[in-house]
């Protein structure tokens, strides 16, 4: 009895099925795509790698973006340029496209110490990216890997928010709904005296004057998914030394799924360079997805 009575549950979903396709439903639609950038944002770009996601975003440019100013943007890496050319072959002629165009491009930034490059301070940005952050160690060790990312994505956070646009905070769809406090208010009083004597005023956001936000982009699978970066920006780990400056605590905005037809011509790059893992399947299956704090 209970053979027959599978036997017809599998049946009618199978007419169900073969039902649903004649009418040509069955099929999720596309994932809607989402645009984190305006065309008066200034953006800052970490990690560049091969600087293909810059000439994407300024070259290649998305019908959304087409009034960005490429001076807007400012694209780094962590190597070295020479280094930088070695690794990643096709880097050079990308970086000539970005000078030309007026996109400004640096060498030698460590995401973690980015007050520790001349070029970069006294500005603020109204985004700040790091698409595929990681540390590049080599480790084998999961669980050592996993934490030397997360102390890499912790000093990420921490060295960023000087360079963060001042103002209220942006508003989204998945905002978490949060009541101003004295402190906010404080800061948004210290932040118009600023705004007064000038001495902000050229790097804010030309649009709405928001607060900046910071992207981070990952595979949303294992390993990835263990480094926990929602939590680390939400509730980061007290300092284990007295020498060590404790993290700021950061607000979700949004995630969504990051949707590389948008950025035509953007080619993921390994951070060991293109011929240092050989095919690099690691996080194979799953989706890329952004976190916006």
């Amino acid at each position: 009895s209970r053979l027959k009575n599978k036997q017809k549950a599998e049946h009618a979903a199978q007419v169900a099925e073969q039902n649903s396709k004649k009418k040509g439903k069955g099929k999720a639609p596309p994932p809607r795509s989402t645009m984190p950038f305006k065309p008066t944002d200034r953006i800052l770009l970490i990690g560049e790698g091969n600087f293909s996601f810059a000439r994407a975003l300024t070259l290649n440019i998305p019908s959304s973006l087409e009034d960005l100013p490429p001076k807007n943007v400012t694209a780094t890496a962590y190597d070295a340029e020479d280094d930088c050319y070695v690794k990643y072959p096709d880097a050079q002629i990308i970086v000539q496209g970005l000078r030309e165009k007026g996109v400004e491009v640096l060498f030698n930034v460590d995401a973690t110490k980015l007050e520790k490059t001349s070029a970069l301070k006294g500005r603020q940005w109204d985004r700040i990216v790091w698409n595929f952050p990681h540390a590049g160690k080599g480790i084998t060790d999961q669980d050592r890997n996993i934490l030397t990312n997360q102390m890499v994505i912790l000093g990420f956070l921490r060295s960023c928010t000087p360079f963060l646009a001042v103002g209220p905070i942006p508003s989204a769809t998945q905002t978490l709904k949060r009541k101003q406090t004295s402190e906010d208010a404080d800061n948004v009083k210290e932040d118009a005296d600023e705004e007064e004597d000038g001495s902000l005023g050229e790097w804010r956001n030309t649009g709405t004057g928001e607060r900046g936000t910071v992207l981070i982009t990952l595979r949303n699978v294992a390993p990835y998914t263990q480094w926990d970066v929602p939590r680390l920006a939400k509730k980061p780990p007290a300092p284990t030394s007295a020498s060590m400056k404790p993290n700021p605590i950061y607000a979700l905005r949004r995630s969504f799924v990051f949707d590389r037809r948008m950025w035509s011509g953007y080619e993921h790059r390994m951070t060991k360079g293109e011929r240092a893992y050989g095919q690099g399947r690691t996080g194979e299956g799953g989706e890329d997805r952004t976190w916006e704090f």
